[in-house]
């Protein structure tokens, strides 16, 4: 018997969802599981699954178009029961539906993956691996020809990417896996995507609804730099996440906000809200947009539970795996624009939280040291800014500065285990 595929409930506030692509055509053989289009709503981009095994015998909701949730977007025929083998379907025209929030998504940014269930290796050996697979690695610009699969006939898995992500980080140059993109041409006009339309939409709200205050605060990071470079190899090698600055600095901020909870808390019809976890929101830049996925509970955490979480979340988002809840809730957002080298930024405060910290380049610099005799002297140390940026009806000036004075300390004089 053939079997509906329908658009999925993504979250129990979602009910809705625009198909951006689909990963294989009419005629085509899916595997159960195996990736099947993928979605966008205003919570989080997400690849579909296939439910069953068999030949996708119709596509019923063309690419653009968003439907309503449990809507019939495609069938699966039992395998050898399709028309015709390879057969095209046509798409049917996109479902309307009563109150279409965005035009339809462009993925214009996105690097192209091959339909092609392997992809050629230099050495002309083919590797066998999955679009979800193959996007990982454009993501990360990693060579697939270097990672080892452990699927049948050595299809190369999401948990050998990333595993193998985990173990050596992204790589430097352009992945072997798919060509980059072009970028759109000379004045040609490109549609919003829906995450870029919630994104502009939801920036311009924040900027109306709260009177945003910067302050900047520069840290020595030398001692963190020292700790990280000796622990790196233990660290990653006994525990398989790799040791970035990222979790000292969520650590150091989690401390901070349970002294100072005016930066946790939120203002809600006309009364303060103070929040009863630090619900950690960490920005993750896209190549289609930004994400902020959430630590839970990130007081309760231990420094390697926070670093696994961090990079837990950081990789599923990259792969379109988080799911709607896990993209909501935070109470404090930490965005991380040091990755591109600026010297510091002014961010724009994610609502309805109260305050958000932007973390800028480590950079060596000459630094004036004063000794325990008031003799100066001068030393090349590892620092780099930090700036809140709060909301000043509910943050005072005076408390934003209490709190990074207990953020920079932590930090300067780190003394706790790292696992």
């Amino acid at each position: 018997m053939p079997t509906d595929v329908v658009m999925p409930q993504m979250g129990e506030s979602i009910f809705e969802g625009t198909i951006t692509k689909w990963l294989k055509k009419a005629g085509d053989t899916v595997e159960k599981d195996e990736p099947l289009f993928e979605i966008s709503t205003d919570k989080v981009d997400a690849e579909i699954p296939s439910p069953v095994a068999g030949v996708l015998s119709e596509i019923k909701v063309a690419e653009g178009a968003t439907v309503q949730i449990n809507t019939v977007v495609a069938v699966i025929s039992e395998s050898g029961s399709a028309s015709g083998a390879g057969a095209s379907v046509p798409a049917a025209q996109p479902e309307k539906t009563a109150t279409p929030q965005v035009a339809p998504k462009a993925r214009s940014a996105a690097p192209q993956v091959p339909s092609q269930a392997a992809v050629s290796h230099a050495s002309g050996q083919r590797l066998r691996s999955s679009p979800l697979v193959r996007r990982i690695a454009t993501d990360n610009n990693l060579d697939l020809g270097q990672i080892a699969g452990t699927g049948s006939e050595g299809r190369i898995t999401k948990e050998d990417v990333l595993r193998y992500l985990n173990e050596h980080g992204p790589g430097s140059g352009k992945s072997s896996a798919a060509p980059q993109a072009p970028p759109p041409a000379p004045g040609s006009l490109v549609p919003l995507t829906k995450m870029r339309a919630i994104i502009a939409q939801r920036m311009v709200e924040s900027m109306a609804i709260s009177p945003h205050v910067h302050t900047v605060y520069k840290v020595d990071m030398t001692r963190i730099a020292g700790i990280r470079e000796r622990e790196k190899a233990r660290f990653e090698r006994q525990h398989s996440v790799k040791l970035t600055y990222m979790p000292f600095i969520a650590a150091a901020a989690v401390e901070a906000l349970i002294k100072f909870p005016i930066v946790n808390a939120s203002l809600e019809n006309g009364a303060i809200r103070y929040h009863r976890n630090v619900n950690l929101g960490i920005a993750v830049a896209l190549e289609w947009g930004l994400l902020v996925p959430v630590v839970k509970q990130a007081e309760g955490l231990s420094f390697l539970e926070l670093a696994r979480a961090i990079a837990d979340l950081a990789s599923r988002a990259r792969a379109k795996k988080l799911m709607p809840d896990e993209a909501t809730g935070s109470t404090f957002t930490l965005t991380n624009s040091g990755v591109f080298g600026d010297e510091f930024s002014t961010p724009i405060i994610n609502q309805p939280e109260s305050a958000i910290l932007c973390i800028s380049g480590l950079k060596k610099e000459a630094v004036v040291m004063t000794g325990a005799e008031g003799n100066d002297t001068i030393a090349i140390r590892s620092m780099q800014h930090f700036c809140l940026g709060f909301d000043h009806r509910l943050i005072d000036g005076a408390d934003a500065c209490k709190f990074m004075v207990e953020f920079k300390k932590t930090l300067e004089g780190w003394d706790k285990e790292i696992g």
